[in-house]
């Protein structure tokens, strides 16, 4: 009996609420400080993500801005493909981390876009023997990951592979 191909539909629901108003609402661009809060729709107990402009905008540095969270969700995409592509090819991964890097241009009137992302993603794998496998798995990973399919700039992926 042949897989159902069939596209299924996710929704994805948060709820994203401005924190800073000082008292005089958005009177003047210096009157109101860029702090926000994400929170998930109808998941208790879920942390909150505390957020902000990126601070060349007037925003906290102690608080994630989006430019951070859509680079984080793009290296999240990623190794969760790769971890379950590497499970299913049989290699052993101990140990993954990224350190990815965002490059966005911003245009005199003050709009911009991303013109990259890079991800630097450094794996532990068990058999030194699979390593050329294991890396290789990294393009497979980047050709499934659902937030690279959606975004209208490049995405790269410089892996490093290690071997227990």
């Amino acid at each position: 009996m042949a897989a159902d191909r069939t596209p299924r539909m996710h929704r994805y629901e948060v709820e994203v609420t401005w924190t800073g108003n000082t008292g005089s609402g958005t009177s003047g661009y210096r009157a109101y400080e860029r702090d926000h809060e994400i929170a998930g729709v109808g998941v208790p107990g879920k942390p909150v993500i505390v957020g902000s402009s990126d601070p060349a905008f007037r925003g906290n540095e102690q608080r994630w801005n989006p430019e951070e969270l859509l680079v984080a969700g793009l290296s999240q995409c990623h190794m969760l493909w790769y971890l379950a592509l590497c499970a299913q090819a049989g290699i052993v991964v101990t140990a993954y981390r990224d350190r990815p890097v965002g490059t966005m241009t911003e245009n005199p009137d003050g709009s911009g876009a991303f013109a990259e992302v890079i991800l630097h993603p450094e794996v532990t794998v068990t058999d030194s023997s699979r390593r050329d496998d294991a890396t290789a798995l990294h393009e497979k990973a980047h050709e499934m990951c659902f937030i690279a399919n959606s975004v209208n700039f490049p995405v790269h992926t410089e892996p490093k592979i290690l071997a227990d």
